[in-house]
């Protein structure tokens, strides 16, 4: 049997560990978030090339080896950035087109919900204009395609499922309207006026959704 003294002492030490470390993963999570953030602001305002990381660091208030302890290279730094951005971009979405029930009015939400994200200088350097360059076209189509395809895909299914479900359209109108909006997103992106460009884009798409309402039903 053990003694109460012993088993105090054992309870007393465990409890100091995990207290150390759960410190530390709090130290290591608001590090990496610091650094995030200040590569964000950054990588917005001077772009991939015009970012160096010491200035990252600098804004962070972190050290050079707290940097490498999290992302190995700047390049990986700006794949994290890119990442988090589309990931809380697509959240917001989606959030919005749940909020209605009619798939219509999910379409033109989604559509007016994405170009009014990429109106924004955070998405709009970073994703649309640095995203390319800093990725890799191809790379930065493949984490584009998975970030903005599948919401376009649940959007063309439940207007065609309107229609009376024309299932052997469904593929194709799932990748010319994924083309529509990718295109619509760039066009957007390197308009001089993003919100002009945004409301042409908007008149645009919504007489391609016009006409798919007037598609025969089964």
């Amino acid at each position: 049997m053990s003694h109460p003294a012993r088993v105090t002492k054992s309870v007393l030490r465990t409890a100091r560990k995990t207290t150390k470390s759960s410190r530390r993963a709090d130290y290591s999570s608001s590090t990496k978030r610091a650094l995030l953030d200040s590569a964000t602001k950054l990588f917005t305002d001077h772009g991939y090339a015009g970012t160096s990381l010491d200035e990252v660091v600098a804004a962070a208030r972190v050290t050079k080896g707290a940097l490498y302890h999290h992302f190995p290279s700047k390049l990986a730094l700006f794949e994290n950035v890119f990442l988090r951005l589309q990931e809380s971009t697509t959240a917001e979405i989606d959030k919005a087109i749940n909020a209605s029930k009619d798939p219509w009015e999910r379409a033109q939400i989604g559509l007016d919900k994405f170009l009014e994200v990429c109106r924004r200088p955070q998405f709009r350097r970073i994703c649309m204009q640095e995203g390319p360059v800093a990725l890799g076209h191809e790379a930065w189509q493949e984490a584009e395609k998975q970030s903005t395809f599948g919401i376009v895909q649940r959007i063309v299914d439940d207007l065609l499922a309107d229609l009376g479900g024309v299932d052997q359209l469904g593929g194709a109108f799932t990748a010319i309207f994924y083309g529509a909006v990718k295109s619509a997103s760039e066009f957007v992106s390197d308009a001089e006026d993003p919100d002009a460009a945004s409301e042409d884009v908007q008149a645009t798409i919504g007489a391609l959704l016009a006409g798919l309402r007037l598609l025969p039903t089964t």
